[in-house]
This record gives C-alpha cells, sequence and structure tokens, in this order.
C-alpha cells in the first residue's frame, strides 16, 4: 500500500512538473510559424504584414501584447471571451496556451513593413492630439504611453506606429463605444471617450506614417 501511494506520488509529481513545464516554456518563433501559415495568414499574411486595412499588421508587434489578444479572443471555460469577435473566437479555439505564445513570439520577431499617412492635413492634427493631447477635453497625450515613436512599451502597452489608419480608428471608437473592453483598468476607454470623431481620424492617421 505504501508502495502504491509513492508511486501515485511520484506520478503525480511528474505530471504536475510537465504541466508547469509546459505553461512556462520558453515561446519557439518556429513552432510558431507553423501555427501563423496554417491559421493566421489568410488574413494577417505569412509575415504579419496584412495587406487589407481590415485586418492589422502583426509584424513587429509588442509579444506581451499579441499574446493578450489571442487570449482575450478565445473564449475560457464556457465564459464569452474578453474581446468579442466571431472570427478571431473561431481562429483561436483550436490553439493551446503554447500555440498562441509560439504565435505571438513569431510575429513579434517579424520585420514590419508600415502603412503611410495619406492626408497630411489630418496627420498635422493628429501629431498635436499624438505629442499633446488636448487639455480643453482631458484627452491624454498618446506618446505618454505608446512612446514618441510609437513603438509602445513591452508588457504594457503596443506597437502603433505604422498600423493602417483604418483599423486604428476602428479600435479607438470600438473603446469609445465600450464594444472593446479588454484593455487594463479601462485605460483606453477612459482616453478614447473624450476624443471626437475628428481626433480620432487625425490621430489615426498621424500613427500610420509614424516612424
Amino acid at each position: 500500500m505504501i508502495r502504491l501511494l509513492a508511486s501515485v506520488a511520484s506520478a503525480a509529481a511528474f505530471w504536475s512538473g510537465t504541466v508547469v513545464a509546459q505553461d512556462t516554456a520558453k515561446p519557439d518563433p518556429v513552432k510558431g510559424k507553423n501555427i501563423a501559415s496554417q491559421v493566421c495568414a489568410a488574413c494577417h499574411a505569412a509575415d504579419g504584414n496584412s495587406v487589407a486595412a481590415a485586418n492589422p499588421k502583426l509584424a513587429g508587434q509588442v509579444y506581451d501584447y499579441l499574446h493578450k489578444q489571442l487570449v482575450n479572443f478565445k473564449p475560457q471555460g464556457g465564459k464569452k471571451a474578453e474581446r468579442d469577435n466571431a472570427v478571431m473566437a473561431g481562429m483561436t479555439a483550436n490553439l493551446s496556451v503554447a500555440d498562441m505564445k509560439d504565435a505571438a513570439a513569431y510575429y513579434a520577431s517579424q520585420k514590419l513593413i508600415p502603412a503611410t499617412a495619406k492626408d497630411k492635413g489630418l496627420a498635422a492634427l493628429g501629431q498635436k492630439i499624438y505629442r499633446g493631447g488636448n487639455a480643453s477635453s482631458g484627452v491624454a497625450a498618446c506618446a505618454g504611453c505608446h512612446g514618441p515613436t510609437g513603438m509602445g512599451m513591452p508588457a504594457q502597452y503596443p506597437r502603433i506606429s505604422g498600423q493602417f489608419a483604418e483599423y486604428v480608428e476602428l479600435q479607438l471608437k470600438a473603446f469609445r463605444a465600450g464594444t472593446r473592453a479588454n484593455d487594463p483598468n479601462g485605460m483606453m476607454r477612459g482616453v478614447a471617450v473624450r476624443m471626437s470623431d475628428r481626433e480620432i481620424q487625425a490621430v489615426a492617421e498621424y500613427v500610420a506614417g509614424l516612424r
């Protein structure tokens, strides 16, 4: 009986250690490339440089942000996904914890082919808001979190430089309306709710051309 209990304990320890090792394993971009080609490439391109403004560019994005979004898109334990998107819910449904880490690591390692600003006048207004905010309406400067060149801050804020203006505009409006609510402590919702349509469009145009 003692030997049996010892064997059970040893097996439990072994499997527990295996699970922990899987959860804490270093992301593998090589495996992530395979996942990207099979699951993500149709919309985001094999290297993460989407050519359709409706689908964001993922190349060069902050790893932690990419991983968080994948986790947020995936329904967990029968509950609704934290970030509601039917297409992405389907894409992430069969991805494991390791798969999401690997895919995020792969896309983070790719070189971004940036979008461009098309309206210089609108971008000029966006630059003022991005760098200095709008004191009269309480809009905080975007650069305070996303950095002066829009590169973001690892584990905190995403890269937004070179992203499609159309996509950035869509996300800011979603934050403003509350239809996107996976921002920590409601930070983005608190900013976007103070922004007019014109300001949102201007900032989106500016960051598309930001380098």
